[in-house]
């Protein structure tokens, strides 16, 4: 163990108070009291071999020489040097016996008051605050270590107890042992070896540290807990926790102390005075029993040993006899496994019959599905040649009906010609009637609402061509048209609030031009339908006049009319509303398209059913009794506006 740092003007703290005594005898103190070792102090440095309690400087030796010349000559060749003590280097406390040596008072330094401050001499205490917290890392890093220890006793080779490890720590604790379980020949002994282990970051695995073997009973009492108690202790210390208090052992403690720390609590005094002991007559009959005891023991004993030899004599009859039970059961075991067995492999068989079964039904059926699969692949090559023709039929349907759409379109134009004012930048007419861009602050009311009558006509009749239903119905009368915008909120009582005027003689203004923005939107999304977006929605006729020139394009000539047609119907060269466009003229002129005249207005009849000019006088688009109307691809449905003209 390295030394302590013990000093008898410490023996106030040091010394437990009187009350804090131990309870065991020293001669007491077995491993069985033992719960549990603690180390205080760890270091992997060898400790100094004897304390200091100043420096070790040869100027510090009491028999040194010190003359007045060569103390001046040693303050002035002398450099500052570190020094390993804490106390004052300028003490001028002599001891009077040291003193004829000393020289007189030292002269002061002029200019200089009192005592010099000891300068300090480490390299880097003037560091930055980064530095010298590594440093203090540094050093705590060396000082903690892994640890762990192990008990051993005379007698024994391996260890009676090994430790769990404690990490990174200068004061390792260990969990609290029980040694009753090694027997009575290790926990009546008063002798243990304690071996501690160490490692750290500077070592190569585990460092053999220390190997303390003592006495229990030559341990000092320390106190019950360490608390109360002020000494320091030495480095490496082993601190042994009993079933009375905690021990150590101090190599520098004086004798006369070490025996003063194990004085015992004086004896309790009984104010009734001494107590009678046990008379002769109860010694002998204890003693008396306690050799009945001792018979019955060794009756015990030699029964037990006799026991023992009549099982050893008749060893193999009782195995035998053991062995029955055993056999009995293993055998019932293979009975119950061949049963079980039995029983899995009559499952097997039926399982195995079955997938017979299925593999052959899946086989028949497999051969119809190729029978069947044959038949439908002589159906697919003759259908295939049903399918192309069919194929190649619809796309001519596609096209015929692409083709009349055109031809309506353009029979559209021509019955209602949309033609530009001369000097007006897209402003246009609709059958000679101006119609204004949605601005009609100095328009005539009757011939903007004619002129609205006549679009409300051609975009009911567009959405019937492109077989589009329009979000915004409308009820086409002519010059009093109407349109009706099903999500209108009723904000007044009339009986049809969502109905707006197409017309602006006495109805409401407002009224009046949001019917005509609902007809703009119609116009937007049947120009969305054919893939043309207008710029302006406010303008009429321009983007109405747009969309029937895109309806109108394509490519190949327009389909020609089927013989006959509505009587009356005059012929007429040439497309006035497509002036622009000579592929138009040369279609119409080369299939001889019939233009119409129109020369009474419009007139609503009793049953809704608007009488007026055809837009083709083809008979497959005719009204015919019921009011039959047409779809886009060519067919008739009931509601039509057209009526067939006598």
């Amino acid at each position: 163990m390295a030394g302590s740092q013990y000093s008898p003007h410490d023996e106030a703290d040091a010394l437990p108070l009187a009350r804090d005594r131990p309870w065991l005898l020293p001669y007491n103190r077995k491993l069985r009291h033992l719960q549990g070792i603690t180390i205080r102090n760890l270091t992997l440095d060898s400790a100094p071999s004897r304390p200091r309690g100043k420096t070790i400087d040869d100027d510090g030796i009491p028999s040194t020489l010190k003359s007045p010349t060569k103390v001046l000559a040693l303050r002035e060749s002398r450099g500052l040097n570190h020094s390993r003590s804490s106390s004052d280097l300028n003490s001028r406390h002599v001891n009077n016996e040291n003193a004829h040596h000393l020289s007189p008072e030292k002269p002061r330094r002029p200019g200089v008051s009192g005592a010099l401050r000891r300068r300090s001499t480490l390299e880097w205490t003037g560091a930055n605050p980064l530095v010298r917290q590594k440093k203090l890392e540094d050093i705590a890093d060396a000082r903690m270590a892994d640890t762990f220890f192990t008990i051993h006793v005379h007698g024994l080779e391996d260890p009676v107890y090994i430790s769990e490890v404690a990490e990174k720590t200068m004061n390792p604790n260990f969990r609290f042992f029980d040694l009753s379980s090694s027997g009575p020949a290790v926990t009546r002994l008063d002798q243990l070896t304690v071996n501690v282990w160490a490692r750290n970051e500077s070592t190569n695995g585990w460092h053999y540290l220390i190997q303390f073997s003592a006495r229990l009973g030559s341990l000092q009492f320390i106190g019950k807990t360490l608390g109360k108690f002020r000494h320091p202790l030495p480095q490496n210390c082993l601190l042994f926790h009993m079933t009375d208090g905690i021990y150590t052992s101090f190599p520098d403690m004086p004798i006369d102390e070490m025996l003063r720390s194990n004085n015992l609590a004086p004896p309790k005094e009984n104010p009734e005075g001494p107590l009678n002991t046990s008379s002769y007559d109860a010694i002998l009959r204890l003693n008396t029993l306690d050799d009945c005891i001792q018979d019955a023991l060794a009756t015990r004993d030699r029964l037990a040993s006799e026991i023992e030899e009549i099982l050893r004599d008749n060893r193999e009859g009782i195995d035998a006899v053991e062995q029955v039970p055993e056999a009995e059961d293993r055998l019932k075991t293979v009975e119950a496994a061949v049963v079980a067995e039995r029983r899995r492999v009559e499952a097997t068989r039926r399982r195995v019959e079955e997938k017979r079964s299925n593999t052959q039904r899946r086989r028949e059926l497999m051969q119809k599905g190729r029978e069947s699969q044959a038949e439908r692949e002589k159906e697919v090559e003759t259908e295939r040649a049903t399918h192309a023709a069919l194929r190649e039929s619809d796309i001519q349907s596609q096209d015929d009906v692409a083709g009349q759409r055109r031809r309506l379109c353009e029979d559209l134009q021509n019955v209602y010609p949309i033609e530009p004012v001369k000097g007006k930048a897209l402003l246009f007419t609709v059958r000679g009637l101006l119609l204004p861009n949605s601005e009609f602050e100095d328009a005539k009311e009757d011939v903007t609402s004619a002129a609205l009558g006549y679009v409300a006509e051609m975009v009911s009749i567009l959405s019937l061509y492109h077989d589009l239903l329009l979000p915004y119905p409308i009820r086409v009368s002519g010059s009093t048209s109407t349109i009706d915008d099903p999500l209108a909120m009723s904000t007044t009582s009339q009986p049809t609030p969502r109905t707006y005027p197409l017309f602006m003689k006495g109805v409401v203004r407002y009224r009046f031009e949001y019917a005509v923005f609902l007809l703009n939107k119609n116009i937007e999304i049947l120009s969305n339908h054919i893939g043309i977006k207008p710029l302006d929605i406010r303008q009429t006729l321009p983007n109405l006049k747009y969309l029937l020139f895109v309806a109108t394009a394509g490519k190949g000539e327009l389909p020609a009319r089927k013989a006959g047609g509505i009587k009356g119907l005059l012929r007429q060269q040439g497309m006035l509303s497509r002036t622009a466009s000579m592929d138009s003229t040369r279609t119409a002129s080369s299939t001889n398209t019939a233009i119409i005249e129109p020369k009474p207005p419009l007139q609503l009849r009793a049953n809704g059913v608007k009488q007026g000019y055809p837009s083709a006088s083809d008979e497959n688009h005719m009204m015919l009794g019921g009011g039959l109307q047409m779809k886009g691809n060519g067919s008739v449905f009931p509601g039509s506006p057209l009526r067939e003209m006598g």
